[in-house]
């Protein structure tokens, strides 16, 4: 595995999660999240589905507004990523980008996988890993859930900082 320079500082309502990237399989991918975390474009969204022993899933412009509601899970920032599937295991902890149908329509949707998914293997792109926070993985995948596998409550993202490796260890 070729380390990271980079990690991804993602500060929640139930804590802080780290990630490093994968650029060596999913450079495509790793850029784009980088580009839109340095942007602010994921600060005051929410992890608008979670489901426990499976994933929480973020980064939907339209969750910022509850007025969108009805809405959420279908935002992106416009432009889209060319799928990058890759041999990665879509296990604990990894990181990976929600699409619709269109295997090349990734766009800022993320998902963190709370257990083993490997039937995603090679059909989503997984682009980094938990490496510090697995509580708070733990914390927002077990919370309460209403219907469309939405939590009862707000499972806030504050902010995504991407910050050299060094100074996150």
């Amino acid at each position: 595995m070729a380390a990271t320079s980079e990690l991804a500082v993602i500060r929640t309502s139930e804590g802080e999660m780290v990630l490093e990237f994968w650029p060596d399989v999913a450079p495509g991918h790793v850029d784009n999240f980088k580009k839109l975390a340095r942007q602010g474009f994921y600060d005051g969204t929410c992890f608008h589905r979670v489901i426990k022993g499976f994933m929480i899933q973020g980064g939907d412009p339209l969750t910022k507004d509850d007025a969108m509601k009805n809405r959420w899970g279908t935002g992106g920032p416009g432009p889209t990523v060319k799928a990058e599937f890759n041999t990665r295991p879509h296990v604990r902890g990894v990181l990976s980008m929600a699409r619709s149908q269109d295997p090349n329509s990734a766009g800022s949707q993320f998902f963190i996988c709370h257990a083993d998914a490997r039937f995603l293997d090679r059909q989503y792109t997984a682009f980094g890993k938990l490496v510090k926070g697995d509580e708070v993985l733990e914390k927002i995948a077990t919370t309460a859930t209403q219907p469309g596998d939405r939590p009862t409550k707000r499972m806030h993202v504050e902010s995504v900082k991407i910050v050299p490796a060094e100074s996150a260890a």
